[in-house]
């Protein structure tokens, strides 16, 4: 099933139990944004994956690594959606797992780790540490909001030396579910200590900008890869292909 097709499963009623999170409020109600959570594929390419993953599967490298990353989004949604949550590293394991076998290739237990570590060793996108700090100087409170497991959260940043960076680190682990769950989000606001509309987020996923512009974060989708944007219904309330349209945004939002 592609992810589209999961994503237009996934409503508050497809979660476990009822769905605790308060409605998004009216547009009508903006304030100015105090605050910015950030997907962290916002701020480190993901494509970094694949050079790690060149040393085991050679010229099918970005294939393997596309199946690799489909399913992760696969088994996150279909985890939440039945109530079967483990953390996103376990996720990120069984996903390498199932691509392996559909290349018919078998890792050893150190090539696995090799490969879900390279997910804490991902490179900066080149204007993240600029525009971290100059959101900083700002003023405004800075986390990222992630379905990374609170370990792997860690492990980026510090391997990054961005680890100073932010006021608070924010894993989708402490809701026991994942983006784009309403409660994964919801985190937001209990974290930074500000409402759902003074938190501006910044997506890179187009599925994960819908997820948030339903919960009603300020959102901004930052189109680094120029993809197509979802078909859901809504769209994010800005999008450009950096940090610097982001910025922009982030001022404009008042």
């Amino acid at each position: 099933m592609s992810r589209r097709a999961f994503l237009g499963m996934l409503s508050c009623a497809a979660f476990s139990g009822a769905c605790a999170v308060e409605p998004a409020a009216p547009r009508a109600s903006r304030r100015p944004v105090r605050a910015i959570a950030f997907d962290l594929f916002t701020l480190f390419d993901p494509r970094s994956v694949i050079e790690v993953a060149r040393e085991h599967v050679a010229d099918d490298a970005a294939a393997f690594c596309q199946v690799w990353r489909d399913k992760q989004f696969q088994y996150a949604f279909l985890r939440a959606a039945g109530d079967r949550y483990v953390d996103f590293r376990v996720v990120t394991e069984d996903a390498l797992v199932f691509a392996a076998r559909s290349r018919k290739l078998e890792l050893t237990p150190g090539q696995r780790e090799q490969l879900v570590g390279a997910y804490t060793r991902l490179t900066p996108w080149p204007d993240t540490t600029e525009a971290l700090a100059r959101f900083r100087a700002a003023g405004l409170k800075l986390a990222p909001l992630a379905n990374f497991a609170p370990t792997m959260i860690d492990q980026l940043l510090a391997n990054a030396g961005l680890a100073e960076a932010f006021d608070a680190r924010i894993s989708t682990d402490a809701a026991r579910t994942y983006k784009p769950d309403p409660r994964a989000y919801a985190l937001g606001p209990e974290v930074l200590g500000f409402d759902r509309n003074e938190i501006a987020f910044s997506a890179f996923g187009g599925w994960d900008a819908i997820g948030a512009r339903w919960f009603g974060f300020p959102t901004f989708w930052v189109n680094r890869l120029g993809v197509p944007g979802e078909e859901l219904g809504v769209g994010p309330d800005g999008t450009g292909p950096t940090l610097a349209e982001l910025a922009d945004f982030v001022r404009a939002w008042a």
